[in-house]
């Protein structure tokens, strides 16, 4: 009876660890950042560590700076001055960096739609994830996730990767003459 795991039961397990990494790493750099220098009208260390949490905890669901004030116990206008005093950028620009790079990760370590990630992300669709995503990264989210996932040469076009694989497996040589303009015209 207790000899089989229940469906999704490592995946959840997986997904569990990758998060406590994650806040791990981001407590011991954050621990890092603030003993280096108390930032003059920033927040308390406290203040950085539960903003922090609560943002990594709800990245999939929407985030306003009015609760983000609320978990720092400040006024609107105080937090995000204080807020971008301590982090270096206003809270609306961290979310979204780390949005998209949770986006990364999940891209990496899941096969789910763009879509799907989006959705998780806190995005409003694929196209808003695409559209923020290509303004931080440089690239789409599809090319970087091919680039990342089939780090083949650089410029080799996904269609003549598929094209070179599926030519090895029939047993074809992968350099096939084409049919040249002229000869479609005759």
């Amino acid at each position: 009876m207790f000899d089989q795991d229940p469906p999704g039961a490592t995946d959840t397990l997986a997904s569990l660890e990758r998060l406590r990494s994650a806040m791990v790493d981001l407590s011991t750099s954050l621990d890092k950042m603030l003993q280096v220098h108390r930032v003059r009208n920033g927040l308390a260390p406290w203040q950085v560590r539960q903003v922090l949490a609560y943002i990594e905890t709800n990245l999939g669901t929407p985030i306003r700076n009015k609760d983000l004030a609320l978990v720092a116990r400040l006024s609107v206008y105080y937090f995000n001055v204080a807020f971008r005093n301590s982090v270096g950028s206003s809270p609306h620009e961290y979310v979204v960096r780390r949005r998209v790079k949770r986006a990364q990760e999940l891209m990496l370590s899941t096969g789910n739609s763009l879509s799907d990630i989006a959705a998780e992300c806190g995005m409003a669709d694929q196209a808003h994830l695409t559209r923020v995503f290509r303004k931080l990264a440089g690239n789409s989210p599809a090319a970087w996730r091919r680039a990342r996932l089939n780090p083949a040469a650089p410029g080799t076009p996904p269609a003549a990767l598929r094209r070179a694989e599926h030519d090895q497996i029939i047993g074809r040589a992968s350099v096939r003459p084409r049919p040249s303009s002229s000869a479609k015209q005759q």
